[in-house]
């Protein structure tokens, strides 16, 4: 799918960024990565809830117990997942590595990683690539930090806003990467945030849970959960506000910037699904409870036929129904209304008779599917994408 140039980032105040070629995968590109913070920062963090955790994972949802930390070091092409006991001792060895030539304690560097599954990491070419990417420390942009976690990603997404703050000035910026295996809780991705907001750490650990479930635990490609997914923020309070905490006046302000920034980044990541033609919002309106509206909205979001459909142009609104009826959510079917951006082609259960205006809506780049149960007052919004050949060619050759 075609992608605009991203518009200028905006970086936090104290914030640096290297990067580096370990030749993980393949040689010819920037796959190591590092972010700097020059003071100590509140960390949270946001994990996959696969039962296979990759050793990255592991490590860093220990670290992230103690709310601190000062760089993250991240490399693509191999996930060192399914690594055993090797795996954790080479990510351990990175961090090792990467903070003694940061001068820094270990317990402050939390180490990410995305790519191939059950491959060890090549250790003798990542170990001799640590001198240059620590001594590279600002001479990269973030730009360059979401070039190098990119798989099979077709463009570098980043995104950053600029709120006040106590009456200062302060940035909030992030990138994440992710195409493919992409299912909620978390979606399959990896994402760093940094502010210079000062936050104090429980407060920034329920904030970052927040956004991540109304953004990052709202996509879905493939229905596929990965073994990697990460999100972390760091906030490294250098705009000199007062440490916000969840009853802070400014707090409010803090969220919906970390809500929008979330969702503009997951949305940048659905945009660039594998294959990916359309970017479809599947919305629910009226359920009965928020969660049987998250049900009904999944089930349509991870049909295969709803989407391949929709590739087809195919207004098959039928397919839709389907899902719903097995989605478990409460509803009535002979009371539920379906539109395809704004044209109805469902009215209280039967067809609506707008089958022409149902296919020239379902060609447009960007789809919104709306299904009212009018059941209740509850919503939820998930956003997807329809399903191509090039998905299975991207992933067939995923190894190769």
């Amino acid at each position: 799918m075609s992608m605009k140039k991203p518009t200028t980032i905006k970086i936090p105040k104290g914030f640096f960024f290297s990067t580096a070629e370990a030749a993980i995968k393949k040689p010819g590109r920037k796959d190591f990565g590092l972010i700097f913070s020059k003071v100590e920062s509140a960390v949270a963090g946001t994990f996959t809830t696969n039962t296979v955790k990759a050793a990255p994972v592991r490590i860093c949802r220990q670290k992230i117990r103690s709310g601190r930390g000062q760089a993250i070091v991240v490399n693509s092409g191999n996930a060192n997942a399914c690594t055993g006991r090797q795996g954790l001792k080479d990510a351990r060895d990175i961090v090792s590595t990467v903070s003694d030539q940061l001068g820094i304690s270990s317990s402050l560097t939390y180490i990410c990683s995305t790519g191939v599954i059950g491959a060890l990491l090549p250790m003798q070419r990542i170990i001799p690539a640590v001198g240059p990417l620590a001594g590279g420390i600002g001479k990269a942009s973030l730009e360059d930090i979401a070039g190098a976690i990119m798989t099979t990603d077709t463009f570098p997404k980043m995104a950053s806003r600029q709120i006040k703050i106590n009456n200062r000035q302060c940035i909030m910026a992030g990138v994440c990467k992710g195409a493919g295996m992409i299912a909620p809780n978390m979606a399959t991705m990896l994402c760093f945030i940094i502010t210079d907001i000062a936050v104090e750490k429980k407060a920034l650990h329920a904030s970052l849970k927040s956004a991540v479930n109304k953004s990052f635990n709202r996509i879905t490609i493939d229905g596929d959960m990965s073994t990697n997914d990460t999100a972390l923020i760091m906030a490294n309070g250098l705009a000199g506000n007062q440490p916000l905490t969840g009853s802070s006046t400014d707090f409010s302000v803090f969220q919906k910037a970390l809500d929008e920034l979330t969702y503009e980044l997951s949305k940048l990541i659905v945009r660039d699904g594998e294959g990916a033609t359309k970017l479809v919002e599947i919305l629910i309106k009226n359920a009965h409870t928020d969660a049987e509206a998250q049900k009904a909205a999944l089930a349509i979001a991870n049909s295969s036929l709803v989407k391949t459909a929709i590739y087809g142009n195919d207004a098959n609104w039928g397919r839709i129904m389907a899902a719903l009826g097995y989605s478990k959510a409460k509803f009535d079917p002979d009371k539920t209304d379906i539109f395809f951006n704004r044209t109805q082609v469902v009215k209280k259960g039967v067809m609506n008779n707008r089958d022409k205006e149902a296919s020239e809506a379902i060609k447009t780049k960007e789809l919104k599917i709306t299904a009212d149960l009018h059941a209740g007052s509850a919503s939820a919004k998930v956003l997807t994408c329809d399903l191509t050949e090039d998905y299975i060619r991207i992933n067939a050759e995923y190894r190769t």
